[in-house]
């Protein structure tokens, strides 16, 4: 059986991909800071499986991440643990920093002495991969889509602390020969996805009644991927992807943001019409656009579906359906996180 250490095991994206891990027979040691992202109602499955073991803690705590990786001798260790949220970025910078830099530094670095101290056979089989996103490629114009060779431009203070991530990472493998791997996605969506992102939000906002935030004119373009085929595609570059290599990874799905907003609430009204007969439509209200919003992203996988074979199964059409379908049938899972700190409010109007 194979054992992976996985940071960030309890927030989005991590936590769909520690469930299917594990169905599939992986033992997975599953790290998380619990910050206001993190949330152990996702992993309620997982409660009593002696093949996950969830830990909370800091991706930083180089002694913890030693203790781990002693403790259970992993085949991979597979970093989600970030602070990823542009908006909150923009109200609090010295957070994403301190997570995404400093952190990542101390888990590197854990991780490179532990992998030297391995044995022939576990080392050279060892891998170390890193999860990150479009945004490092900064924006867009109408046309283009950001390959693995598109220079660094991070617009925002969250993107530019990923930047630097990957930048540590790359080094750790061309310094101390660490076997990295990197991705880089485009927006998520899916089950579990906390409700201040676009797609959740909306969901909530709308089922509640509220209006529906779009940022300026709503015609910002992004490349969405759905949370499963993200998941699949870094267990394909895991298990297939070449040593140092950076692999884009996208939905093939470019929509602007308010057709998405429009498409959620066509989906509610077919499903979960108002009281009062009202189009949730009705409830879309344009606000003051974020500062320095990017316009555009979009994402070229050909590398991806060419040297690996990944491409996504799910259409955006197919992904949002099954989305607004989850989030109908969880709410009490929405409502957990609601009953904490966040309360649907808007963040990152700072300037």
């Amino acid at each position: 059986m194979a054992t992976w250490l996985v940071t960030g095991g309890a927030g989005f994206i991590g936590g769909n991909f520690v469930l299917e891990a594990v169905s599939r027979g992986v033992r997975v040691i599953n790290l998380d800071a619990l910050t206001y992202a993190g949330n152990l109602n996702t992993l309620a499955s997982l409660e009593g499986n002696p093949d996950h073991v969830f830990v909370q803690g800091d991706i930083g705590d180089r002694d913890l991440i030693a203790q781990l990786l002693r403790a259970h001798r992993p085949d991979a260790v597979l970093n989600f643990a970030a602070e990823s949220h542009v908006d909150r970025s923009i109200d609090g910078p010295a957070a994403f920093v301190q997570t995404n830099v400093v952190g990542t530094l101390g888990l590197l670095e854990a991780v490179r002495d532990h992998w030297k101290a391995l044995p022939e056979g576990p080392r050279a089989a060892f891998r170390f991969l890193h999860v990150s996103t479009d945004e490092v490629y900064g924006a867009l114009g109408e046309d283009g889509k950001f390959s693995e060779t598109t220079p660094y431009a991070p617009n925002s203070p969250y993107s530019a602390t990923k930047a630097a991530s990957d930048h540590l990472v790359r080094a750790f493998h061309h310094t101390y020969g660490l076997p990295v791997l990197t991705t880089n996605c485009s927006n998520n969506y899916g089950p579990y996805h906390f409700p201040e992102k676009l797609i959740p939000l909306v969901i909530a906002k709308a089922l509640a009644g509220e209006p529906l935030p779009v940022y300026g004119d709503g015609k910002q373009v992004r490349d969405w991927l759905f949370v499963g085929d993200h998941c699949e595609a870094i267990r394909t570059v895991l298990a297939k992807g070449g040593v140092g290599e950076t692999y884009n990874v996208g939905g093939n799905a470019e929509k602007q943001n308010i057709e998405v907003v429009q498409t959620i609430c066509a989906l509610l009204d077919a499903r979960r019409p108002r009281a009062d007969g009202k189009p949730r439509a009705s409830q879309i209200t344009h606000v003051a656009d974020r500062p320095g919003h990017d316009r555009r992203y979009a994402i070229d996988a050909s590398k991806l579906k060419n040297a690996l074979g990944w491409e996504p199964t799910y259409s955006f059409e197919q992904g949002i359906a099954a989305t607004v379908d989850w989030y109908l049938a969880n709410q009490a899972w929405v409502q957990g996180v609601l009953d904490g700190s966040y309360r649907l409010e808007r963040i990152g109007t700072a300037a």
